[in-house]
C-alpha cells in the first residue's frame, strides 16, 4: 500500500530523510569551510573568478534540491500540514533558483552591478510564494499562545525591525547620489571597468595617448548594449527594491517564529523549526548584503556571511525531508492501530 502511494505521488522512494540531512549537514560544512579558506581577500583586491562561481554553486544547488523536496511533498496526498503550503514554499526555492542563476550570469559574465539586475523579479516572487505558502500554514491552526510566547514573538519582531530600519538608514538616497555627480550609466560603467576612484583624470589632451598599463574597455569585454540599458534602467529601482526585500524579511521572520511556536512540541515541531532556522538564517544574509549594497562603492558576491544562503537553502530541504518522513510514519502507524 506504502509502494502505491509514492508510485501515485512521482516521487522516488530513495530519498530517505535520514540521508537528505546527512547530505545537507554535509553541504553545510563543506560549504562553511569554502567560505573561510577562500573568501578573505587582502584590501584592495577581489575575488578570483573561481571562488565567486564556487559561491553561486554552493548556495543555488540546495534551494534546487529544496524545490524537488517541496514538490514530492505536494504531490503526496498524506502529507500533514497541507499540499498548498509546500506548493507555495516549492515555487519559492524554485524562484530563488532561477533568480541566482541569472544573477550569476549578470555578474560574472556580463561583469555588471548585483546591486539590482532583472534577478530581482525571481527573489521577488520568491519572497510572495514563500509568504503565501506559511501563511497557509498559519490560517488553520489555532494560535493559542502562552503570554512568553507571544512576548518572545514581539522581541523578535522589534529586533527584526530595528536591525532593517538601521540597514534601510544606510543605504545611500539615490538623489544625494545624482548631487555627487554620480549618475546609473557612471555606476554602471565603474563597475564594468573596475574603476571607482573619482579621482582619476576623466580627460586627455590631444597628444596624450592612453599608457599600457591601462588598457581602455575592448568591445570584446564591454557587456551588450541591451544589459547596460537595463542596469541603467533599474538603477533608480535599487532603493525600492531593497526596501521591500527588508519587509519581506522582517514578514517571514515573523510569521516563521510564531509557526514555530505554535508547533511548540507537536510532531511537527522538527520540520517546522528547520523552517524558522532557515528563514533566520535567510534573514541574516539578506541584511548583511543589503549593508555591503549600502557601504560599498561596488557591491560584489562573495562576502563570508553569504554562507547563510547556503544554510537556510540546506534548513528548507531538510525541513521538506523531515515533513514527509513524519507524515509518512503517521499514516502507516494509523493502519496499523486500525
Amino acid at each position: 500500500m506504502s509502494s502505491s502511494v509514492e508510485k501515485s505521488s512521482g516521487t522516488p522512494s530513495s530519498l530517505s530523510g535520514q540521508q537528505i540531512v546527512y547530505g545537507g549537514i554535509a553541504w553545510a560544512v563543506i560549504s562553511l569551510l569554502f567560505f573561510l579558506l577562500f573568501g578573505i581577500t587582502p584590501p584592495g583586491q577581489e575575488s578570483p573568478l573561481w571562488y565567486l562561481v564556487g559561491t553561486y554553486i554552493l548556495e543555488t544547488l540546495p534551494f534546487l534540491g529544496a524545490a524537488v523536496l517541496c514538490y514530492r511533498n505536494w504531490r503526496s496526498p498524506q502529507i500533514a500540514s497541507g499540499r498548498n503550503v509546500w506548493l507555495g514554499i516549492g515555487l519559492g526555492m524554485l524562484s530563488w533558483f532561477i533568480g541566482n542563476l541569472i544573477l550569476a550570469v549578470w555578474e560574472l559574465y556580463f561583469r555588471l552591478s548585483a546591486d539590482v539586475s532583472p534577478a530581482d523579479l525571481f527573489y521577488i516572487t520568491f519572497y510572495l510564494f514563500l509568504s503565501w505558502g506559511m501563511v497557509l500554514a498559519v490560517l488553520p491552526r489555532r494560535l493559542n499562545l502562552e503570554v512568553w510566547q507571544w512576548v518572545t514573538v514581539g522581541a523578535i519582531a522589534a529586533i527584526g525591525i530595528a536591525l532593517a530600519v538601521w540597514v534601510l538608514l544606510a543605504t545611500p538616497n539615490p538623489a544625494s547620489e545624482a548631487a555627487d555627480g554620480v549618475s546609473p550609466s557612471n555606476a554602471t560603467e565603474q563597475t564594468v571597468t573596475g574603476s571607482t576612484s573619482p579621482s582619476e583624470p576623466t580627460s586627455q589632451s590631444a597628444s596624450e595617448s592612453p599608457s599600457p598599463e591601462k588598457p581602455s574597455l575592448s568591445s570584446k569585454n564591454r557587456p551588450p548594449a541591451w544589459a547596460m540599458t537595463i542596469q541603467e534602467s533599474l538603477n533608480p529601482l535599487s532603493r525600492y527594491v531593497n526596501f521591500f526585500y527588508i519587509v519581506g524579511d522582517v514578514f517571514l521572520l515573523i510569521i516563521a517564529s510564531t509557526l514555530l511556536l505554535a508547533f511548540w512540541g507537536g510532531r511537527f515541531a522538527q520540520s517546522w523549526r528547520m523552517i524558522a532556522a532557515a528563514t533566520l538564517c535567510l534573514y541574516i544574509a539578506d541584511m548583511y548584503f543589503k549593508y555591503e549594497a549600502a557601504t560599498e562603492t561596488s557591491l560584489q558576491s562573495g562576502g563570508l556571511l553569504e554562507v547563510f544562503f547556503v544554510f537556510s537553502g540546506v534548513l528548507f530541504a531538510i525541513g521538506a525531508a523531515l515533513e514527509y518522513d513524519v507524515s509518512s510514519r503517521s499514516r502507516r502507524s494509523a493502519r496499523k492501530r486500525a
